[in-house]
């Protein structure tokens, strides 16, 4: 049985790494990215360039987006040169992002308009994950979908886990930014708190670690916190978007959060602090203000 010609849209921080699996597995893949400088590495390894999401869509069986924002997300998909307009009957869309519920929920409806599939796989583990195929994806589609497109996930992530129909994907993805957004509240306080009290903050981050504290977030964003490294593995502008799509389904089901409120609070703080394109670990910065 030949391999599917696979669609890849998005080759930021996480994307690029993404694909290069895929590409790695000896797939064909045709590739279109908003700067086509950053696909250039994908390009060497072999993926086809194309010049738009259409012309993507147009030649491929499933079809990977990784872009950033809503607007970009649907532009991806539902603009003039978007994916639905070279989308065949039986291909599968997946879009890797995160995105709003209501958004998957269009798309969705777009592609059974169009005898097509949409999946919704977001991801979780940041750019470590990404380079490391070690991803964690929260898959939201019917299952005869997601079945046909798990050997590629599985390029990407050594955890997938289906989690019911379109749209528990994104659902799922919210929880766990509310998870990360807290953890690394906590993380940084503690950092902030320690360095104070002249606490070496290198024992601290391998005693705690190996307790009740004990996190991802410690394992790997702590170190980079102590070393005074912003660079990102996920960056602060992108997650003030994921918890501002969080705030607006609590707000929908009629929750409040309070941790998710003060934690978008404190991110928007940090991207006035001129830290939007900076790692989400940057948050100490902004802690440490309010620490003076």
């Amino acid at each position: 049985m030949s391999k599917p010609t696979l669609g890849w849209i998005g080759t930021g921080v996480m994307g690029q790494p993404m694909c290069g699996h895929l590409l790695s597995a000896d797939y064909a893949v045709r590739l279109n990215s908003r700067t086509r400088g950053k696909a250039d590495s994908l390009l060497k390894q072999g993926a086809v360039w194309c010049e738009s999401a259409a012309q993507v869509a147009a030649g491929s069986d499933i079809i990977f987006t990784m872009v950033g924002r809503p607007d970009e997300v649907r532009e991806v998909y539902f603009g003039e040169h978007g994916v639905f307009a070279g989308l065949g009957a039986g291909a599968i869309v997946v879009d890797m992002g995160t995105t709003p519920p209501s958004l998957t929920g269009e798309i969705s409806e777009r592609a059974r308009a169009l005898h097509a599939h949409a999946v919704d796989a977001p991801v979780s583990g940041g750019d470590i994950g990404a380079r490391n195929a070690c991803l964690s994806v929260m898959v939201g589609g019917d299952e005869a979908s997601v079945t046909s497109i798990r050997p590629l996930l599985d390029r990407m992530a050594t955890t997938v886990t289906w989690m019911g129909e379109v749209g528990n994907g994104q659902h799922t993805k919210m929880a766990n930014q509310l998870v990360v957004a807290g953890t690394m509240i906590g993380v940084c306080e503690a950092l902030v708190y320690a360095a104070r009290a002249e606490v070496d903050l290198d024992k601290l981050v391998s005693v705690i670690s190996k307790g009740a504290a004990s996190c991802w977030t410690l394992d790997n964003l702590a170190p980079r916190i102590i070393q005074g490294d912003d660079a990102p593995g996920f960056m602060v502008d992108h997650f003030v978007k994921d918890l501002g799509i969080a705030l607006q389904e609590a707000a929908q089901m009629g929750l409040t959060l309070p941790g998710l409120e003060l934690a978008s609070e404190l991110y928007q703080q940090l991207q006035r602090l001129g830290h939007g394109q900076s790692g989400t670990q940057a948050l100490v910065h902004a802690i440490r203000q309010l620490s003076r």
